[in-house]
């Protein structure tokens, strides 16, 4: 469960990421759905984003999903379709981002905030999240508790703590 227990919190770890981001010379960008923007909110919310903070996607809709980030269409159309809601998506949004906006990092969100939108084995408050660079692209899947604000609040802070400890760890191997 996130330590993160508010806004000021979630600005704190985004601080924290833009110094990394900043030492490094990276930049990165965001494939959002069911956050809605807030990922890119809270780190556009720091002074100097703009030198690491390259662009912020919310694809909603399947539809936008396949348009803007090339999410194949097989992963909601095919018999065996794995939806929205699942590794393969979230993954091929963060791919999407990273080579639409031609950063270093993305982080992507796809999720289950309800009240509804609940279907057989992918339940409320199930939010899969991904993080990707040129060289790894990794997922998880996250069963948050709560009403819709707080499903999407606790898929902010583990996207952003989830980024934090993955930049932190290729930063130590830079050094």
């Amino acid at each position: 469960m996130s330590r993160i227990v508010n806004q000021d919190a979630l600005n704190g770890i985004a601080a924290r990421i833009g110094e990394v981001m900043g030492r490094c010379g990276q930049k990165m960008a965001t494939a959002e759905s069911c956050t809605g923007g807030w990922i890119a909110q809270t780190l556009t919310t720091i002074p100097g984003s703009s030198g690491w903070f390259e662009a912020g996607f919310v694809t909603y809709s399947n539809a936008m999903k396949q348009t803007v980030l090339q999410v194949p269409a097989d992963y909601f159309n095919a018999p065996d379709a794995p939806g929205a809601v699942s590794e393969q998506t979230v993954l091929a949004m963060a791919r999407g981002a990273l080579r639409l906006a031609a950063v270093d990092w993305a982080v992507a969100t796809s999720g289950i905030a309800g009240p509804g939108g609940a279907t057989p084995g992918k339940p409320v408050g199930l939010v899969w999240i991904g993080w990707a660079t040129h060289n790894t692209c990794t997922a998880a899947a996250f069963q948050f508790k709560g009403n819709r604000e707080q499903v999407r609040y606790q898929a902010v802070a583990a996207a952003l703590e989830g980024l934090h400890a993955r930049l932190h760890k290729a930063a130590t191997k830079l050094q």
